[in-house]
């Protein structure tokens, strides 16, 4: 299979982990190559309940005969796994006669170790099953599910219906019908298990036994790792994927868009074991046996990292835009049926200053549309309805500043003042007629004792 021919051997073992992995086998990961033994990957499968060993050969040759079979056979036998065990040869290449029978036999023999072959044929046929680009060795993405990107059981705009109960001065009956944008952005969520020992003269001086997850934004570009709410929402919602059918989200939403996975899978493993090679890179302070202390800096081996899952699914980022009046208020935030992470809250954010967050108190403004926060909300003199700061009209009636939806509304409220007694005048400005009484009072109270009355 000459577009294979530019992979050396250990790539084309790396490759086969990764075609094993993605067709499901569990534990994948390849044989320490100092000590092969006729094992190159090492993996497991569930069979009727029970979990069996698979001993695999790779040979990246043209031919493979009855001796590599052989080999494997032995390497099966004296492989320690508290269970049954198998073996796969695989090869780019094709299986000579006797290579072929003597799998056949220990097939038809009910042998307790049986070998399964996996020729270049074979190969083509798995690279179309799993999107194997067979001319680079890359095993592309192949994905068509989604986490669910609205709850089925409410209506599509109740996130947002539900942000709008926390805003006072509307109700949900008054509020327009959002426009809605669903994005599916592609995401992988990687499990990976790091085993190291770190050896000195001494003795062990690190160890590590790690299981890692993690998920990771795979849009076009270098990989970023999601933060633990978006990670918590993926993994906690895996199992109710429903297929990416856009025709179907058309129906619901006004605007539906995919994005592309910006690298093949192989490329999502490689960046992870770099990523866990970095991060579990540490150095080691320890004494020697002449009571020096040494500093080592221990850093695992690729080899001492197996991917043992890479997982894609799309995660809907869902933007729903509200238009009120003069404002318009994105609400966004990936979502997982009816759980959600926010992205872009505008509805909980006053529109004339920085105050945003869910524990403030906003109140809406009929006049413009605006939310705004208790500093920017007055009360309109005419109407006693709430006004924001920003649209006010405002004048000065006894030294006391009011708010007004607009002229007419002021002009009104000027011909009803002319029209006032002097009491109800000062009563415009009630912390001045208060301190005016109080004058008045303590003014009455002087002239009575000035008279000798008190």
């Amino acid at each position: 299979m000459a577009v294979l021919d530019d992979l050396s051997g250990f790539e084309f073992e790396d490759l086969m982990e990764d075609v094993f992995r993605t067709l499901g086998y569990e534990n994948v990961r390849q044989a320490a190559k100092t000590s092969d033994e006729g094992r190159d990957v090492i993996m497991e499968e569930i069979v009727d309940g029970t979990r069996r060993a698979i001993i695999v050969e790779c040979k990246h040759t043209g031919t493979v005969g009855r001796p590599v079979v052989q080999k494997l056979h032995s390497a099966i036998a004296t492989f320690e796994f508290n269970g049954p065990k198998r073996g796969i040869v695989v090869t780019t290449g094709r299986f000579t006669n006797p290579a072929q029978e003597y799998a056949q036999r220990l097939q038809q023999n009910d042998d307790p170790h049986p070998i399964e072959l996996i020729d270049g044929e074979d190969l083509r046929e798995i690279a179309d099953e799993i999107g194997l680009d067979l001319y680079n060795g890359r095993i592309e993405v192949l994905c068509d599910e989604t986490l669910r990107p609205y709850d089925p059981a409410a209506a599509v705009d109740a996130p947002v219906v539900e942000a709008f109960r926390d805003i006072e001065n509307i109700e949900a009956a008054d509020l327009p019908e959002p426009d809605s944008q669903v994005t599916f952005q592609p995401v992988v969520a990687i499990t990976a298990d790091t085993n190291a020992v770190f050896e000195t003269s001494v003795g062990v001086i690190h160890r590590i036994n790690d299981r890692t997850q993690f998920v990771v934004h795979a849009e076009r570009g270098h990989p970023n790792v999601a933060d633990n709410d978006v990670a918590t929402l993926v993994t906690e919602n895996f199992h109710t994927t429903v297929p990416l059918d856009t025709g179907q989200f058309t129906e619901v939403f006004d605007d539906v868009e995919e994005r592309r996975f910006g690298q093949t899978q192989t490329k999502y493993k490689e960046w992870a074991v770099d990523r866990l090679q970095d991060y579990h890179t540490t150095t080691v302070t320890y004494t020697g046996d002449n009571n020096v202390t040494y500093n080592k800096t221990c850093e695992p081996n690729r080899s001492d990292i197996s991917v043992q899952s890479i997982e894609p699914v799309y995660l809907p980022e869902v933007r729903q835009t509200t238009e009120m009046l003069e404002y318009s208020y994105p609400y966004e935030y990936y979502a997982a049926g009816p759980s959600r992470v926010t992205l872009e809250d505008r509805i909980h954010r006053c529109v004339h200053c920085e105050t945003s967050g869910v524990d403030e108190t906003y109140t809406y403004c009929p006049n413009c549309g605006a939310i705004a926060c208790d500093t920017h909300i007055k009360t309109e003199r005419l109407e006693g309805e709430p006004v924001c700061t920003g649209c006010a009209v405002t004048d000065r009636f006894a030294l006391k500043t009011k708010y007004f939806y607009d002229e007419q509304n002021l002009d009104t409220f000027r011909e009803e003042y002319a029209e006032m007694p002097l009491h109800e005048k000062a009563m415009e400005n009630k912390l001045l007629a208060g301190a005016s009484l109080v004058a008045t009072l303590l003014l009455v109270a002087g002239l009575l004792v000035i008279g000798g009355i008190i």
